[in-house]
């Protein structure tokens, strides 16, 4: 059954007899639709068979040579039938049929090729579409995927401190441990990064179409598959963002963002739109959530008031010892901090062992009180 994975010439799909029923009867038995997509240069070569099949039952249906010898051999017979014909009415006759014949073959050459010019003229230099598999199927470090099937935001903590807040409807997939000269995760939909700074290993988030690169910063990445646009939007830092090398025309140039600035990466056109301030384009503003509005500079702050800041950033649950707590006053910079360095800080300060533990969107603050 996988022999088809050795397929490399046109003539290989045409001479299978499961290939010929799927396209010709629209019976997929062997599952070629699916097994088609899996790769998009392996769907370019099962199109250009495709086409070419059918181009060639075109001329089949149309004028069988069966009905065709049938035909000349039947004038004939009328021919020496009738003598009394003029020559000029015989001659009429022959042209008559020449002319159907020659017409069916160039109708079936003109559907051929203007079928074949058309896929490659508007599919294949426009299926510029990178989807989530075709991403991780390359990658060989074990990945652990983690999807958002709920109604609320979800937090993951990756194995470098660097935390994500993922959004509804949308899935994430890396490694457990990150080893290498590089940190990499692959997205689908939408996911708030705050990344721990390491210089020495860059990290890069694969989203359909742009691959977005930083050291250590915050930003929102919007890149779901039935969307029109990839979105970037930069809180802290600086990311640099380009087109996935996967994409047909892809182009090599980066893009790049500064704190309070957005890419939207125009899906159809292969282009970058950059956009220096984002509070003049609606579609940004209406989509800024909390843990972007809210400021993590605190000067003097109750601790309580510093865990409700978290809370409604990240959409969590902070169970902390309030008697204990409740006369603790914090200054401290929690901006540019991944949640998990936030609450390490913030525990640090307190001090007096106080401590932290996460499990999903719970977090359990343990303490006996300020220093």
């Amino acid at each position: 059954m996988q022999k088809r994975n050795n397929y490399s010439e046109v003539e290989d799909f045409l001479a299978d007899d499961s290939f010929q029923l799927w396209v010709l009867s629209r019976i997929d038995d062997q599952g070629w639709e699916e097994w088609t997509l899996e790769n998009q240069k392996r769907a370019q070569l099962v199109e250009n068979a495709r086409l070419l099949l059918l181009a060639m039952k075109v001329a089949d249906s149309n004028v069988p040579q069966s009905e065709i010898q049938s035909a000349l051999e039947a004038t004939w017979r009328k021919i020496e039938e009738k003598e009394n014909f003029s020559k000029q009415h015989i001659k009429s006759k022959i042209m008559f049929l020449q002319r159907h014949w020659l017409a069916a073959v160039a109708a079936a050459l003109f559907f051929a090729f203007f079928s074949i010019w058309f896929y490659n003229s508007n599919i294949v230099t426009t299926h510029t579409v990178v989807t989530y598999n075709e991403l991780i199927e390359g990658n060989n470090e074990g990945l652990v995927e983690q999807t958002n099937n709920s109604d609320k935001s979800q937090i993951i903590t990756l194995s470098d401190g660097s935390s994500v807040l993922l959004q509804p409807h949308s899935k994430l997939s890396y490694p457990k441990i990150f080893t290498g000269n590089e940190r990499k995760v692959y997205l689908s939909g939408e996911g708030f990064f705050e990344i721990s700074k390491n210089p020495k290993k860059p990290f890069f988030v694969y989203a359909n179409e742009i691959v977005t690169r930083v050291v250590g910063t915050s930003f929102r990445i919007k890149a779901f598959p039935d969307q029109q646009n990839v979105e970037v939007l930069v809180r802290t830092g600086k990311v640099r963002v380009k087109s996935n090398e996967l994409i047909s025309r892809s182009t090599s140039d980066e893009v790049v963002l500064l704190p309070n600035q957005a890419l939207r990466f125009i899906r159809k056109d292969l282009t970058f739109n950059k956009i220096t301030n984002i509070t003049q384009d609606e579609i940004l503003v209406r989509s800024v959530g909390n843990i972007e509005q809210l400021s993590f500079e605190f000067t003097d702050i109750p601790v309580a008031q510093i865990f409700e800041t978290i809370e409604q950033a990240y959409l969590i649950n902070i169970d902390y010892p309030k008697d204990k707590l409740k006369d603790c006053h914090l200054t401290t910079s929690l901006s540019d901090q991944p949640l998990s360095e936030k609450l390490r800080i913030i525990c640090k300060s307190i001090g007096n062992e106080t401590s932290f533990e996460m499990n999903g969107n719970q977090i359990i603050i343990t303490s006996e009180g300020c220093n």
